[in-house]
């Protein structure tokens, strides 16, 4: 097994979480809500996870926006990917102006306290058939979750963090939540390389930093 990603317990440092952090196959720590009560408190915590740990330690966190956005108190209230999708329907200029400037003031506030990314964008396409995907989908094109993905990124990166896609190579057409059950794609490789890889393979193209893979099972 390679160095692994741990969490912590509550807003502070345990000894229990010192001792594991300090292990030589801790390679990060993830954030939860849980772990958050302000933007003081965070910022103070992951400054004693660095005193904890000398070497160089990755932390993390999921600032989607909407329903998945562990920072809030004190943090700007980011919308759902998915309202990025429809302005995008509106206008795509206007769309993928406001990708890049919600991916750069996410990226500028998490960075502020001390964090190294969040896992984001996401560019899983939204099938209308994953309720814990649905409005954390961009669009349901691959060329629209291709183009507003691209600018969420690139501001993100204005902002000094490297862009960690999700859910490689797509979690939006299975139903289960893949935190409680195991999902299974039955789809063809040839009908996802055509339609939910899509974002991924260009943004890759492009210099993509990292993705975060699904938990699903791909059958065929």
């Amino acid at each position: 097994m390679g160095p692994l990603m741990l969490d912590i317990v509550g807003t502070t440092l345990t000894q229990v979480d010192r001792d594991r952090l300090a292990h030589p196959q801790c390679a990060g720590v993830i954030l939860f809500s849980r772990n958050v009560e302000s933007v003081e408190q965070v910022t103070e915590l992951v400054a004693d996870i660095r005193r904890t740990v000398p070497r160089p330690l990755l932390v993390a966190v999921d600032q989607e926006g909407g329903r998945v956005q562990r920072l809030r108190e004190g943090f700007f209230a980011l919308p759902p990917q998915a309202r990025l999708g429809e302005l995008y329907d509106i206008s795509p200029q206007q769309g993928i102006r406001m990708a890049n400037q919600l991916g750069w003031m996410m990226a500028a506030e998490v960075r502020a306290v001390g964090i190294d990314f969040s896992f984001a964008p996401v560019l899983d396409l939204n099938h209308g058939s994953s309720g814990v995907i649905g409005d954390r989908a961009l669009h349901a094109v691959p060329s629209a979750v291709t183009a507003l993905g691209r600018a969420y990124s690139w501001g993100m990166k204005k902002a000094g963090m490297p862009a960690v896609a999700k859910h490689f190579p797509g979690h939006g057409y299975v139903r289960e939540d893949s935190h409680h059950e195991l999902p299974v794609d039955d789809r063809s490789l040839a009908e996802i390389e055509q339609n939910d890889l899509v974002p991924f393979r260009e943004l890759i193209g492009l210099g993509l930093e990292a993705v975060m893979p699904a938990h699903v099972v791909y059958s065929q």
